[in-house]
């Protein structure tokens, strides 16, 4: 059904489309956008604004699902507009429909001068997002008992034993081989203790070994809050679970920063708890020295309850002022170092004056280190079999692979040094830096080994040093999210739960 004055050319413009989009034709389908920045496609991931931005897109995603036209709309503006509304059938069920606003250019003659200068796609969701979840209920765990996490739900990362069901780690060879677990993890038991339900079992990188959350099997959680961005890993699919809204908490672990990273990247609140703090019995491990349990939500209330449950009591106490070390901060990209300072200012944080010359060699060997009990913890499962790995996992662990115990002992030491430099600089107070030195990167440019390095430059220092860490949300001047993460003596986790919240009531 068209309007009785529908413009000569567009119906076939429209036709024109349809068909590039099932052939994948990205030439035909970038043609038929309009170009310049004002160019919009919007769907449930988000808005992608500009035609470079949408044709990047297009490039990556490997072509639309299958589906044909049961049915076109049309509204006309003027001669040179158009409003479509195109009602879809979709070859693996369920309709859809796209909303595009056409405009003619007079003087084109391809497609009759035709462009999209506006798009909305929507489709029916699918029953379970396999990017976030393994497998989800409702709940899939009911609570052990009642308490102050009463009516939260939670996502666990899925490295954390569930009982009856396996740990998949990220990885289908794994989940092929694994059994069902006897019995729960044990900050899963203490949170079904609380109140809480288990939502579901979330997507996590391979082995917890990636920052990204751009899982090689599955596919990259979405990020709500940065729409076609990475939502930062490894504990991705619960850091989107809670951005989402699928559920309250997301449990995750932070080894070197994979807490903190999607926290920022996702605009969440999230903690990294002091090593050993938390009981990390059922857990996969990473790099054990290192691994800490964390957890994200959406509330800085909600983070400090989950605290509450979690924590052993107590604190050893000391200031709640803030330092800052501006050579840290000058280590993120100006847009989130600019939002990093405007936050600490506003806070009241003062400069620290002293240098850190030695950020790359602690770098490194936090690296080497982790890499070498990484590869002592899965190397027995994973000599010749390397190629069950993604691509970008599997360099890790074969770089792994190669750390020998001379050079391990090499970076222990520097390891060893750092932790007590990194004590000493927190001390009684509490440091603010960057969470993660950029915003989220765009999907199609991926995780590069530089922009981890940057990245693992900020992180490593609560992990060498085993220190609790928060992120808290800011946002930069272009709206995307990034963090501030507080790092606070050992033991002081229940300290900087408190000070998120007094800072946000602020």
């Amino acid at each position: 059904m068209t309007d009785a004055g529908t413009p000569p050319g567009l119906l076939e413009a429209v036709a024109a489309y349809e068909a590039a989009l099932m052939a994948d034709d990205v030439a035909v389908l970038d043609r038929l956008f309009a170009p310049g920045p004002q160019t919009l496609r919007a769907d449930a991931d988000g808005v992608l604004v500009g035609h470079e931005r949408i044709a990047a897109f297009r490039a990556r995603r490997g072509g639309a699902p299958r589906r044909t036209l049961a049915g076109t709309h049309v509204q006309v503006i003027d001669a040179d507009s158009a409003l479509v509304v195109a009602v879809t059938e979709l070859a693996r069920g369920g309709r859809g429909l796209q909303t595009q606003l056409w405009r003619r250019t007079p003087g084109v003659p391809e497609h009759g001068g035709w462009r999209v200068t506006a798009a909305h796609v929507s489709v029916a969701p699918p029953a379970l997002d396999t990017r976030v979840w393994r497998v989800v209920g409702d709940p899939l765990v009911r609570p052990t008992g009642s308490g102050p996490l009463t009516g939260q739900t939670v996502a666990v990362k899925d490295l954390y034993a569930v009982a009856g069901h396996p740990v998949g780690a990220g990885n289908p060879a794994w989940l092929a081989g694994a059994r069902p677990e006897p019995r729960h993890a044990a900050a899963v038991d203490a949170l079904l203790a609380a109140g809480a339900a288990v939502r579901g079992i979330a997507r996590t990188d391979e082995l917890a070994y990636s920052l990204a959350g751009t899982n090689a099997h599955y596919g990259a959680p979405p990020n709500p809050r940065a729409p076609h961005r990475i939502p930062g890993g490894s504990s991705s699919g619960s850091a989107s679970a809670v951005a989402l809204g699928h559920a309250t908490v997301g449990l995750g672990t932070d080894t070197g920063g994979s807490i903190r990273v999607p926290a920022a990247y996702q605009g969440l609140f999230g903690i990294r708890t002091t090593h050993g703090a938390v009981d990390r019995t059922g857990l996969v491990p990473l790099a054990p020295e290192f691994d800490a349990v964390g957890w994200l939500t959406r509330s800085p209330e909600l983070l400090r309850t989950v605290g509450d449950v979690l924590l052993p009591p107590g604190s050893p106490g000391g200031s709640t002022g803030l330092v800052v070390v501006d050579q840290l901060v000058g280590c993120a990209q100006p847009d989130v170092a600019a939002a990093v300072r405007a936050w600490t200012a506003t806070a009241g944080g003062k400069a620290l004056d002293v240098r850190l010359d030695e950020l790359d060699e602690w770098r490194t060997a936090f690296q080497t280190w982790q890499a070498f009990q990484a590869w002592r913890a899965h190397g027995a499962w994973l000599d010749g079999n390397l190629d069950v790995l993604g691509d970008d996992v599997r360099s890790r662990f074969e770089a792994a692979s190669r750390v020998d115990d001379a050079a391990a002992e090499r970076a222990r030491a520097v390891v060893d040094g750092a932790r007590a430099r990194v004590r000493e600089l927190v001390g009684d107070r509490v440091l603010a830096l960057p969470s993660a030195p950029s915003v989220a990167p765009p999907v199609s440019a991926g995780a590069t080994l530089e922009g981890r390095d940057a990245t693992m430059r900020l992180t490593c220092l609560a992990g060498i040093a085993g220190l609790p860490a928060v992120s808290i949300p800011v946002r930069t001047a272009d709206g995307l999210p990034a963090g501030v993460c507080l790092v606070a003596g050992a033991g002081r986790d229940r300290d900087l739960l408190d000070l998120v919240v007094e800072y946000t009531q602020r």
